[in-house]
C-alpha cells in the first residue's frame, strides 16, 4: 500500500483529500503545518507528498527544499498561489507537479496516478543500466551516483573505482586490479592515489568499501 503525506494547513482540505485517498486504498499520514510534515517525512517511509506552500513554522518552499537534501519522493504542491513565479520556484526546487487552488480533489487523486505511474515506469526503464547495493546506486547510463537517494559528486576516476568494486560484488579486488579497471594500460593512476581515492569516497557516504589489509578493497553483496 502506497503511503501519502499530506502537509497543509487547511483542515476542510485535509480531511477531503484523506478521505478520498483512503477510500482509494493509500495509506495517509497528515502534517498541519511545514514543521510537522518535515518529521512526518522523517518517521516513514512516504512514497509520495501533497504540500501546501503558504503555512506556519516552515513554508513549502522550505519543506521542499529539506525533502530533496535527503530524498527523490514524488512533491506534488497544493497551493492558492496561482503566479508564474511561485510555479517555477517549486519546479526549481524539483516538485514533480503544481495544482493551484481550488481543485478537484478527484483531479488531484489522478494527478497523484500520474506521477507514481512516471516513477514506477521510470524505476523500471532505469534498472538495467543501474547498479545498487545497500544505500549506493550508481547510474551507468548517466555516471550519476546517489548516496541513501541524494546525488553524490564523484570525480570520473572515482566513479570508475566504486563501478569495478560493484561489477564485482562479494569478489576482493586488488589495487591493481582498480587501477587497471576495464581501461587497458592507459589508466595510470598509482597505488597509493587509490588508497587516496577509496579515502574521498568514503566521506562522500559509500562507507560500503571494505578494505581488505595487505590485498585491496572489496564491496559485500
Amino acid at each position: 500500500m502506497k503511503k501519502i503525506l499530506i502537509v497543509e494547513d487547511d483542515r476542510f482540505i485535509q480531511n477531503a483529500l484523506g478521505e478520498l485517498l483512503r477510500v482509494s486504498g493509500y495509506e495517509v499520514f497528515q502534517a498541519y503545518d511545514g514543521a510537522e510534515g518535515i518529521t512526518e517525512f522523517r518517521k516513514r517511509e512516504i512514497d509520495l507528498i501533497l504540500l501546501d506552500i503558504m503555512m506556519p513554522e516552515k513554508d513549502g518552499y522550505d519543506v521542499c527544499k529539506e525533502v530533496r537534501a535527503v530524498s527523490l519522493v514524488p512533491i506534488i504542491i497544493l497551493t492558492a498561489l496561482d503566479e508564474e513565479e511561485a510555479e517555477i520556484k517549486c519546479f526549481d526546487l524539483k516538485a514533480d507537479d503544481y495544482i493551484v487552488k481550488p481543485f478537484s480533489v478527484r483531479v488531484v487523486l489522478k494527478r497523484i496516478e500520474a506521477v507514481l505511474r512516471r516513477m514506477s515506469v521510470g524505476n523500471s526503464e532505469d534498472e538495467e543500466s543501474c547498479l545498487k547495493n545497500e544505500n549506493v546506486k550508481l547510474d551507468i547510463a548517466s555516471r550519476v551516483a546517489f548516496v541513501d537517494g541524494k546525488e553524490v559528486y564523484l570525480t570520473r576516476t572515482e566513479f570508475d573505482i566504486v563501478k569495478y568494486l560493484m561489477e564485482n560484488m562479494g569478489k576482493v579486488c586488488t589495487r591493481y586490479e582498480l587501477i587497471i579497471g576495464d581501461k587497458g594500460d592507459d589508466f595510470s593512476t598509482g597505488e597509493r592515489e587509490v588508497n587516496f581515492h577509496i579515502m574521498n569516497l568514503r566521506k562522500k557516504g559509500l562507507t560500503c568499501i571494505q578494505t581488505v589489509r595487505g590485498i585491496g578493497y572489496k564491496i559485500e553483496k
